[in-house]
């Protein structure tokens, strides 16, 4: 700044600070899991009983919420009757078992009966509950799953391309796809969704491979997010089967423009623990085809993103054609379209992570902002990145079931941008959006790591060449394991790539506390210098009245080499925490600044006590640091310790607030 012979001016620098999740109870690590069948007297019993088959447990609007599907041969009354697996006595549901009416329709003709699905909700965290489906005489056999807790981080699996019956052996694939899952569930028991990439099957409307693909039983216990691939939307087979929350079944949001013709469609979005995901029908992406296209899902997520983004810690889009992949699709037109029309906006909305399918390859992207690699210095397989502003992820995963791979083809000249296939220059056999291409001839599946502030993404060896493994057992490649096939066939759990992505969080800081229940614990805090992440920990119950957590705002460099030694302060001040439509004020924050490095004549402001003690905290702006007229040029760094206080009467939950850091000074 300079100085100025006018009357003295005073200068405004405001900079955001968002204070982030308060999340509230201790996480309970539990998984899903079996129980046994329901006794004789839950089975079938009459001779005009229905006929219950096709049970999955999908993905509810959020974490309290389940929806089971189903096929009957009757068009009768049916529900889905829930209790606490601790109250089933062998095999008997207890009187108060809750019961969830279903709603469906018949079939198509060539599929045949009824389908039904019905929506659970409330439920409650930390908690094993088994359910049934049908109606009194004619029960399907019961199953269990677990809730877990409701806030914290989690993990979740990706899954891509079953195609069960795309190797023209249906029971290889179904043997494939169910070791897949037990693999993946052996080795994370506590995941707790199972994330389509799409092709469940190879003909939509096959009943016999529907059946395959929802043989696992894994599918009754962990809840399935579905996600249609073109080798599912030519009939109605996938909606029967594969009821999904808040689905949007407009006109526009499907391919031929009819919701009502033999063709599935739409897109639809749920809220799970703080991660917004939103599920594309990416089949739908041109206007001539009669749908609205791709500017139809970008309305879409738009709007989505305006009504629940703020919600939401980290924001992933699902859809079955990869824009960024590197086999037998990543040159085809429609992919090229959708590299153009999909990138800027997903930068604009702030998405962290784009889940692909549809090329039967593994490859992770460099961060995309806008249509091209967001740093030209990020290297390839880098295991850390770090988005800042706009930055997206884009992973495409791998078959689950072995039923068909494609192989790694070359980029071209044209172009290392927008839709351009062109070589990557710091590693030219890969395509240039494309931080890593794997194909193994080995099923993997994909694992995501949502933490306070990172997301982990992996690519992990479900299988090896050996069986189950259809391509590989009907000789449809010819050659298995890492290096094409010069390399021996790694065992089974074993990482392909690995990444942590840091999000970006605006040019502020981040602060977050976990709170727990109403009674005495440990808190603890992190500080992530990277991306302005302040972690106050877990908050303690102090004497049954109030919870508190302390911490350390990371420090404000403020550098002032102006000749005039005009006087600055830096203040601050924050709104309330908010975990979606729960808030407790933000006058409960205080803190005590100090220097943490001298020079520009810096000097630390007054303490600001919490609110909770009285008066007005930091709701009301409090200075952190300042200089006086006359002070020495240079650098200094501020700082302050954190102190929250709020009563105990606040609910528990994920909350996150704004900090905004003004600097003033004086031109003159």
């Amino acid at each position: 700044m300079s100085s100025s012979t006018s009357a003295p001016r005073e200068r405004h620098d405001r900079l955001p600070v968002r204070l982030a999740a308060l999340a509230v109870g201790t996480a309970v690590a539990l998984g899903g899991f079996a129980v046994a069948p329901a006794t004789a007297a839950d089975m079938v019993t009459t001779a005009d009983a229905a006929t219950l088959t096709g049970i999955i447990l999908g993905v509810g609007a959020d974490e309290s919420q389940r929806i089971v599907t189903w096929y009957s041969s009757a068009d009768t009354a049916q529900v889905v009757q829930l209790a606490p697996t601790a109250s089933v006595v062998d095999g008997a549901f207890p009187a108060d078992a809750i019961t969830y009416a279903a709603t469906g329709s018949a079939n198509i003709a060539t599929s045949g009966g009824y389908n039904r699905h019905a929506v659970i909700t409330g439920l409650q965290q930390d908690t094993a509950y088994s359910y049934r489906v049908g109606a009194e005489g004619s029960w399907s056999p019961a199953y269990a799953f677990r809730t877990q807790s409701f806030e914290g981080g989690y993990d979740f699996l990706f899954f891509g391309d079953p195609q069960i019956g795309a190797s023209g052996d249906i029971a290889r694939d179904q043997a494939g796809w169910t070791d897949t899952l037990d693999v993946a569930l052996a080795a994370n028991p506590d995941t707790e969704l199972l994330v389509s990439g799409g092709d469940q099957v190879e003909k939509a409307n096959t009943e016999a491979q529907w059946t395959a693909f929802l043989a696992p039983d894994k599918l009754r216990q962990y809840p399935w997010a579905a996600t249609i691939g073109n080798h599912d939307v030519g009939g109605k087979a996938y909606e029967q089967h594969l009821a999904t929350p808040n689905t949007d079944r407009s006109g526009a949001l499907y391919s031929n423009g009819d919701p009502s013709s033999n063709t599935s469609g739409g897109d639809y979005w749920y809220m799970y623990k703080d991660v917004l995901f939103i599920d594309l029908n990416s089949n739908s992406y041109a206007t001539a085809q009669g749908g609205g296209g791709d500017e139809a899902h970008l309305a879409y997520v738009r709007d989505v993103v305006a009504n629940h983004g703020a919600d939401a810690k980290y924001t992933v889009l699902v859809y079955h054609h990869a824009i960024y992949s590197a086999a037998a699709h990543a040159k085809d037109a429609d992919a090229k379209v959708r590299r153009v029309d999909f990138p800027t906006a997903f930068s604009e909305l702030g998405v962290d992570l784009v889940l692909q399918g549809h090329d039967h390859v593994y490859t992770r992207s460099y961060l995309i902002k806008n249509g091209e690699k967001a740093n030209p210095d990020e290297q390839p397989g880098a295991a850390d990145v770090f988005a800042g502003p706009g930055g997206v992820m884009y992973v495409t995963a791998n078959t689950a079931s072995g039923s068909k791979y494609y192989d790694i083809t070359a980029p071209d000249a044209t172009g290392t941008s927008g839709a351009g296939n062109g070589a990557d220059p710091l590693n030219p056999s890969n395509y240039w959006f494309n931080s890593v291409q794997d194909q193994e001839h080995v099923r993997t599946y994909v694992k995501v790591q949502v933490r306070n502030d990172a997301l982990v993404v992996e690519n992990i060896r479900s299988g090896t060449c050996d069986a189950p493994n259809a391509a590989v057992e009907l000789a449809k490649v010819a050659w298995c394991g890492p290096n094409s096939g010069a390399t021996a066939a790694q065992p089974v759990g074993s990482v392909v790539d690995s990444v942590t992505v840091h999000p970006y969080h605006g040019e502020g800081q981040d602060i977050q506390v976990a709170v727990p229940e109403a009674a005495p614990g440990e808190f603890g805090w992190t500080i992530d210098g990277h991306n302005g992440l302040v972690d106050l920990g877990t908050a303690v119950e102090k004497d049954a009245t109030y919870f508190e957590a302390t911490g350390q705002l990371n420090p404000i460099t403020v550098s002032d080499t102006r000749r005039s030694q005009a006087p600055w302060s830096v203040s601050a001040s924050v709104g309330d925490f908010r975990d979606a439509s729960k808030t407790f004020s933000g006058s409960y924050l205080g803190w005590t600044p100090s220097v943490v490095e001298a020079g520009a004549g810096a000097h630390a402001g007054g303490s600001v006590a919490s609110g909770y003690d009285g008066g007005q905290g930091l709701s009301v702006a409090g200075t952190l640091g300042y200089a006086d007229q006359g002070h020495e040029t240079g650098t200094a760094r501020l700082g302050a310790g954190l102190d929250l206080k709020f009563p105990s009467s606040v609910e528990k939950g994920s909350y996150r607030a704004t900090l905004t850091i003004t600097a003033l000074s004086r031109l003159s």
